[in-house]
């Protein structure tokens, strides 16, 4: 991926970071889950880690992903991320917003290349929504280790528990009858919409809106404007696994009354939200 992307023209960092498999485990490097801890210098095959940590409780943060982020000597991740595993690890953290990112992942990879130990911490489980940000994190790893002319150390991905996982299990949409889409991302939507409006009426929907241009109201909106049945029953599911875990109950076409707007301030929902439409 070039170190310049746009969004809406390419290339998608999320392309980049599937664009092949995960190599192979380096028999020199050190054993999956066996990195060294106190400052001791990671080998050059040694993993960069990005982990899933759940949906914002640390009961659903899987142990896998809590060792990689405590032995760590540096972690990078959006700063309402951080703050969910800021107690289990002695790490520097690299906190960062939309806007100072690409800083925090230069300084990031810049330590992982002189010889720190490195993990990045993404909402939920990457794999469902996190690609773009497995691919930032990628790319500025193989940057960096270019500008070194050294062998770039690999980035793997340790899943976690999503919200859109525990969305499933509260709303009853087993995940083979369902078809899932992603909002939560930068550029264009529209083939994952199309997706939407294809399945809606023969499988479960699972969607994770994009905060706040297509918030549930406006997904019930379009499934409508694409002729799906307005009594369909959607689920607004809010802060799952949260204290103030909320689950909202509608028919299609009494949530597109929400629909409108852009901004926090003009939807009854938070960003924390999954939209169950059953089938």
């Amino acid at each position: 991926m070039s170190d310049e992307y746009d969004l809406d023209a390419g290339p998608d960092p999320a392309t980049f970071a599937a664009d092949a498999a995960e190599p192979d485990l380096d028999e020199g490097a050190a054993p999956e889950g066996q990195r060294g801890e106190g400052g001791e210098t990671a080998e050059a095959g040694d993993p960069v880690y990005v982990v899933g940590v759940g949906p914002g409780n640390q009961e659903y943060l899987t142990p896998r992903g809590e060792r990689a982020i405590r032995e760590a000597d540096v972690v990078v991740g959006f700063t309402t991320v951080v703050e969910f595993i800021e107690d289990l690890t002695d790490a520097d953290l690299l906190t960062c917003g939309y806007r100072d990112e690409a800083e925090a992942l230069e300084e990031f990879a810049e330590r992982v290349a002189a010889g720190e130990s490195g993990t990045a911490v993404a909402m939920g489980d990457p794999n469902h929504s996190g690609y773009q940000f497995v691919g930032k994190v990628q790319a500025a790893v193989e940057r960096e280790a270019r500008n070194r002319e050294a062998d770039p150390r690999p980035v793997r991905v340790v899943p976690g528990i999503s919200s859109l996982q525990m969305a499933a299990s509260r709303a009853r949409t087993p995940m083979e009858d369902t078809e899932f889409v992603t909002l939560h991302k930068s550029g264009d939507l529209e083939s994952d919409l199309d997706r939407l409006a294809a399945a809606v009426g023969e499988r479960h929907l699972l969607v994770l809106p994009r905060p706040y241009d297509r918030m549930p109201g406006d997904i019930a909106a379009f499934l409508l404007e694409s002729g799906a049945d307005p009594d369909l029953e959607a689920l607004v599911l809010e802060k799952l696994t949260h204290d103030d875990e909320a689950i909202h109950r509608f028919t299609l076409g009494e949530l597109s009354a929400h629909a409108g707007g852009s901004g926090k301030a003009e939807t009854p929902f938070s960003d924390l939200v999954v939209l169950a439409v059953r089938r």
